[in-house]
């Protein structure tokens, strides 16, 4: 029999095309707007990655899964993996609203996690939004059990003038390949990253620059006190993996860091300042919020063993 134009068929990659990126990024828009929900993707982190040539390493990996009626993109669940082979895999996606209850996400979530357990990583971390009731059910049934949440939030009150004179005189050095392990070691420190010495597949500065995330050092006095990450992505600015190092702390560093990091975002010509924290992190919270920050969203994450 021959198919008719709306036969549903699934598409498996290794690496995100743009012409995906673009589907991808409609039903994306649609479904936020449908359920008012956030959907962590990361499509512009992986979009770069296939620009520069990352889907030449692991060809064998699957890490984009679509479901198409047609010529219609209906479905796409999405597997991502940061912080080195050790970290465990990202699972997060969506299905078009008018077609929900038809099994689509199952199929898509049974490819998925058949991927992750022959790469045999370890654990899955699979991401929902707090708000989105069809996901929180399905991961319910699916038995992963939570694991910790992350507020998004994003700069509402621009108080950054006002605490310009409270940047402690904090000196910004970008990163290079030099600086994997200090990195990587602070990563440990700040949030329990594994750290080892012997291995030499930790992500690397400069290659995670060209995927338009870059790392910055940070000193005072010539003392190494913490770094920060910096993303800027169609005049959206990005804030993650701030730190101070523990003998640096109570010192009001990780403020001036903060403040340091929002005038590099809006120098670059960042329309929207946005960040992400633990919500179990009141320290790091309660900063954010002095610094005009507001919590926006709530991603919950769940484990699969």
């Amino acid at each position: 029999m021959n198919k008719t134009i709306n036969d549903p068929w699934i598409k498996l990659s290794g690496c995100l095309r743009q012409e995906d990126y673009d589907l991808i990024h409609l039903l994306q828009l649609h479904c936020s707007k449908e359920d008012q929900i956030t959907l962590k993707l990361e499509l512009d982190y992986k979009l770069s990655d296939a620009a520069n040539g990352a889907d030449k390493v692991n060809i064998h990996n699957i890490n984009e899964f679509m479901y198409f009626s047609g010529a219609q993109l209906v479905g796409y669940l999405g597997v991502s993996a940061f912080g080195g082979t050790s970290a465990p895999l990202e699972i997060t996606g969506m299905v078009h609203p008018n077609y929900r209850r038809q099994g689509i996400f199952s199929k898509l979530f049974e490819l998925a996690l058949s991927e992750c357990r022959r790469r045999d990583t370890g654990s899955v971390l699979l991401l929902c939004d707090r708000n989105s009731a069809s996901g929180q059910t399905f991961l319910e049934k699916a038995g992963a059990a939570y694991s910790v949440s992350e507020f998004e939030m994003y700069l509402q009150d621009d108080t950054a003038e006002v605490n310009k004179r409270r940047m402690c005189d904090i000196s910004f050095r970008k990163a290079t390949n030099a600086d994997a392990f200090e990195i990587a070691r602070q990563n440990a420190i700040y949030f329990g990253d594994r750290f080892d010495e012997e291995n030499e597949n930790i992500p690397l500065p400069e290659d995670e620059e060209k995927r338009g995330m870059t790392i910055y050092l940070t000193k005072k006095d010539d003392q190494l006190v913490g770094k920060v990450n910096l993303q800027l992505t169609n005049g959206l600015g990005g804030i993650y993996g701030l730190g101070v190092l523990p003998e640096h702390r109570g010192k009001g560093l990780g403020r001036a860091i903060l403040l340091g990091a929002i005038e590099k975002l809006k120098a670059a010509n960042a329309t929207e300042i946005m960040l992400q924290v633990a919500a179990e992190n009141a320290a790091a919270l309660n900063l954010y919020k002095s610094c005009g920050f507001r919590e926006t969203s709530i991603m919950d994450y769940f484990e699969l063993g």
